[in-house]
């Protein structure tokens, strides 16, 4: 088994193209007879391994630690839903369950910044379906993928596709989300242990994303964004790809509208997704279980007049539901910027106002109540 291994890592650090690394392994079914044969083949790969050694070994120590996996092109365990991507990984390192990557998956992607509507709407998707019996995909960055996978592991499971090797974790800030993940989901990248966060690693693990799920959704995503490219490569795979309306003043939801624009399927509840999702003839029939509408429902009503003072309501209601600058609100309410700037930093510190880049925008109400 050893050996089986050291040719595995032999081969992802060669210069060997990736194609040619996957047709000697469907052809000799384990890694070291692929490697010896395209070594004889090619007699400088062994020579382009020289300063790889210290990866190599720090790649064969994280496959001893518990729950850990290195999936090949040649076994059966390798996951159906990934031969048919764009270029798919001779390997594939797992850390978790690795049973979940034949589960019934959706995935849910959007913008690093998300309003917080647009995360709290990614959790309750992502908890609503994972409590239906679906397995919520996403990619670990921070905004709507980190809410999506807080929001599944509440009530099911979830699969994090990294852009980094196994052992490291990216952004920092979702260490402890990690772990959680590894504990009761699973976690895997195609790139090995100690490989860092490249731009060009992200669309490549989009691709997993798209191809593992049978579905994508997108919460909130700019025009040119990583979560457009999820969903169109979830197009051309077949799989059904749908997006969430937002504001049209809002930036961050352009991208969806030009996805719904283009054919996506418009949502605006997660048990659309689901339906969506057993329509399609592309997916296999599932039976998911029904879904709990009281689950998803805790955000409290709007502020009441007992909660807000006067001021405070007339700064609510100039607000709306786009995110606005404090020139907009001085037109809308008559008020002075120093009375609308104390305004709105109460309001902030109570939770009814959140500010992001100068703009304002309402806050998700009961947002602790909704993720505890």
């Amino acid at each position: 088994m050893h050996d089986h291994a050291l040719a595995s890592f032999q081969l992802l650090f060669s210069t060997a193209r990736s194609g040619q690394v996957r047709d000697a392994l469907s052809h000799y079914r384990n890694p070291s007879a692929a490697w010896q044969a395209l070594c004889h083949n090619q007699r400088s790969l062994g020579h382009s391994l020289k300063d790889k050694q210290r990866l190599i070994e720090r790649g064969l120590d994280w496959l001893q630690q518990p729950g850990c996996a290195l999936l090949g092109w040649h076994q059966d365990s390798y996951p159906a839903a990934l031969r048919n991507v764009p270029s798919p990984p001779p390997f594939l390192f797992v850390k978790g369950r690795q049973e979940l990557l034949w589960a019934p998956q959706v995935a849910i992607v959007g913008t690093r910044t998300p309003s917080a509507a647009g995360a709290e709407t990614a959790y309750c998707f992502a908890r609503c379906l994972a409590e239906s019996g679906y397995t919520v995909t996403s990619g670990l960055a921070s905004g709507i993928d980190t809410a999506a996978h807080e929001g599944a592991l509440q009530l099911g499971t979830t699969v994090a596709a990294l852009a980094t090797g196994p052992d490291l974790v990216f952004p920092p800030s979702n260490d402890a989300l990690y772990e959680q993940i590894c504990a009761q989901g699973v976690i895997l990248t195609e790139h090995p242990p100690g490989v860092p966060a490249l731009r060009s690693h992200f669309p490549a693990r989009n691709r997993l994303i798209a191809g593992l799920s049978q579905g994508t959704v997108v919460i909130e995503a700019a025009m040119r964004s990583g979560a457009l490219i999820t969903a169109r490569l979830a197009a051309e795979l077949g799989k059904e790809v749908m997006a969430v309306p937002g504001s049209i003043h809002n930036p961050m939801a352009s991208g969806c509208h030009q996805l719904i624009r283009e054919g996506a399927h418009l949502v605006a509840m997660a048990e659309e997704v689901a339906q969506i999702l057993a329509l399609s003839s592309h997916n296999p029939p599932l039976a998911p279980k029904p879904f709990a509408h009281s689950e998803v429902k805790h955000a409290k009503s709007p502020p009441q007049p007992e909660e807000l003072n006067s001021a405070q309501q007339q700064v609510w209601q100039a607000l709306g539901h786009d995110s606005v600058a404090i020139d907009t609100i001085c037109l809308r309410t008559g008020l002075t910027a120093a009375d609308i700037s104390s305004i709105l930093i109460g309001m902030e510190l109570t939770g009814w106002v959140e500010n992001h880049a100068g703009r304002y925008h309402r806050g998700v109400y009961g947002t602790a109540s909704a993720r505890g």
